[in-house]
């Protein structure tokens, strides 16, 4: 939550730049409260699991959120029990005439698909052009950052030789972000991805900003302000032993799979993995849930209207 100072006051402005969360008291004076609208469009197969991640994050934050549940309107799981689907998910084409405060949309296990061969591909260009008339704030996770950043401003995945898996050190390449108040000079992030998106290519993309970035697995936290969107390629929300569930998985199939790196007590798969990421995964999330509190309006009904007024 920000600290009320006054505008003319000089720590106001050192804070500010500092990225302390900070309001004037003139802006606090006119704010009302309501509860935030947060959807999250949920890719996975398994789809309990992913709600259980990100309803962790999202609930750690002092504000009311109302969280619901959203589904691709076609696509059927074969991993979650239909009656589960029917109680708590509503499609897309159910919600779309409503307005949102923020969307999370998972990733998906089909990066060896091009864009254009996904099943429901059209569909999520609908999701990604309604987000900017109907939500205040996007975040892309993994597959579904790649695809946004990529149906917004054509930057590429590129297939991986081998599986980027494991616990990877990531810089903070923007300490006065917002979306990064608290957060260490570098940061351990689990990874599980066999696709990757280049630095080059971002770098050479206006308006994008690399937030969070490695040198083993490039960038991984970017901002589109012109979309309102984050996009994040790696799993902060992972809890402590989904590398794991992975890893015994495809040693289990028989599938050629590296030990995750950096993530088991001496990299010995027979001991219990340590989480070292949970501290940043909430502030992430947190910074990310403060900032819409900050810019969302008060009347839901004016969401996409300055955007559509540009």
């Amino acid at each position: 939550m920000p600290i009320t100072l006054p505008a003319t006051l000089p720590a106001y402005d050192v804070l500010s730049a500092e990225g302390v969360n900070v309001m004037s008291d003139t802006r606090a004076a006119r704010q009302d409260i309501r509860p935030l609208k947060i959807g999250l469009l949920n890719l996975m197969p398994k789809k309990i699991q992913t709600e259980n991640q990100f309803a962790r994050l999202i609930g750690a934050t002092p504000l009311q959120i109302d969280f619901r549940l959203i589904r691709m309107t076609e696509h059927e799981t074969r991993n979650t029990a239909a009656e589960h689907m029917e109680e708590f998910y509503q499609s897309f084409q159910e919600v779309k005439h409503e307005k949102f405060d923020g969307l999370l949309i998972t990733g998906a296990p089909i990066e060896h698909l091009p864009f254009d061969q996904v099943t429901y591909w059209d569909e999520l260009r609908e999701v990604f052009d309604w987000t900017q008339t109907n939500v205040q704030s996007t975040f892309g996770v993994c597959w579904g950052g790649m695809a946004m950043i990529n149906y917004f401003h054509g930057v590429r995945k590129h297939p991986l030789e081998r599986k980027a898996f494991g616990c990877f050190r990531h810089q903070n390449l923007a300490p006065a972000s917002p979306f990064l108040r608290g957060f260490s000079d570098d940061v351990l992030i689990p990874v599980s991805r066999w696709t990757e998106i280049r630095q080059e290519e971002v770098d050479a993309t206006e308006g994008l900003e690399t937030l969070l970035g490695s040198a083993e697995v490039g960038p991984a936290l970017i901002k589109d302000p012109a979309h309102r969107a984050l996009y994040i390629f790696n799993h902060f929300e992972y809890d402590s032993g989904t590398l794991k569930e992975e890893y015994d998985r495809d040693i289990a199939a028989g599938k050629t799979i590296n030990v995750p790196v950096n993530y088991y007590p001496e990299d010995d798969p027979s001991r219990v993995p340590t989480n070292r990421w949970r501290s940043h995964a909430h502030l992430l999330y947190g910074n990310w849930i403060n900032e819409i509190y900050q810019s969302t309006p008060y009347n839901m009904d004016e969401i996409g209207l300055a955007a559509r007024d540009d």
